[in-house]
């Protein structure tokens, strides 16, 4: 049968590099921060030829578009992607933390590696295997769009009760700080000192120690809760170096 003209074209299959970048446009985008080169540029660690080559790849792919000044949007086709991406990366964290036992401090990585090679009859193991699990171990919803706003833990004064929501940076070495504080996601407890350096919270477990500079990167419901603000953009990447400051 002879194809007419007018048939649609089938939309590219995202590569794996393609995926990895909606992936962090889709963090931006998910944190509230300008979805613009410079800012995929410093969260991918790569440098801004690199990112601006791959976001004309995207724009041809007609997974985002860019207009006049230097941010970014999704398509409707990106965004599909991007959730896409974004949930079974986190279905797969959840997987490797409940069922085989990882430590939620090493998933995330590992869940990178994971998340391009998985065959459609894995992944609805995995899905059955979470059950009925809401977040990633990092507190990110496995069902994107179902964030819960929270405020920094760094804003929190002294007095304040609070509950750990979710790590907005998930930079292994930034995971492996948090959980030797004993910090992680579900965690109650009381803000006992914050000085603008160093911030410290009871819990059952005794008091955890954080510098400001991580404190800023952990979202938390807070009573009495300080006004709703975005983590600063200058945490998008944070090193270790950049514990102290």
């Amino acid at each position: 049968m002879a194809t007419g003209s007018n048939t649609a074209k089938a939309a590219p299959v995202a590569t794996t590099a393609e995926q990895e970048y909606l992936e962090s446009l889709f963090w931006l985008f998910e944190a509230g921060f300008p979805m613009t080169g410079a800012n995929l540029s410093r969260a991918m660690r790569l440098s801004a030829p690199t990112v601006h080559e791959m976001l004309r790849r995207l724009e041809r792919d007609d997974y985002i578009r860019r207009g006049d000044g230097r941010e970014i949007e999704f398509t409707d086709s990106g965004r599909e992607h991007a959730e896409r991406v974004v949930g079974r990366h986190r279905m797969i964290e959840r997987f490797l933390t409940d069922v085989v036992g990882v430590p939620w401090d090493d998933v995330h990585e590992e869940a990178e590696k994971l998340e391009h090679a998985m065959t459609p009859r894995f992944e609805a193991y995995v899905r059955e295997a979470v059950g009925d699990a809401t977040t990633c171990p990092h507190g990110h919803p496995i069902q994107v769009g179902s964030r819960v706003d929270g405020v920094p833990l760094a804003d929190c004064r002294p007095g304040a009760k609070v509950t750990i929501l979710r790590f907005e940076n998930e930079a292994e070495d930034l995971l492996h700080y948090l959980m030797d504080a004993g910090i992680e996601p579900g965690v109650e407890g009381e803000v006992t000192a914050n000085d603008g350096e160093e911030l410290k919270i009871a819990t059952e477990r005794g008091t955890s120690v954080l510098t400001f500079s991580v404190a800023e990167t952990v979202s938390v419901k807070a009573d009495p809760s300080p006004p709703p603000r975005k983590a600063l953009p200058e945490q998008l990447v944070l090193g270790r170096e950049r514990y102290g400051r």
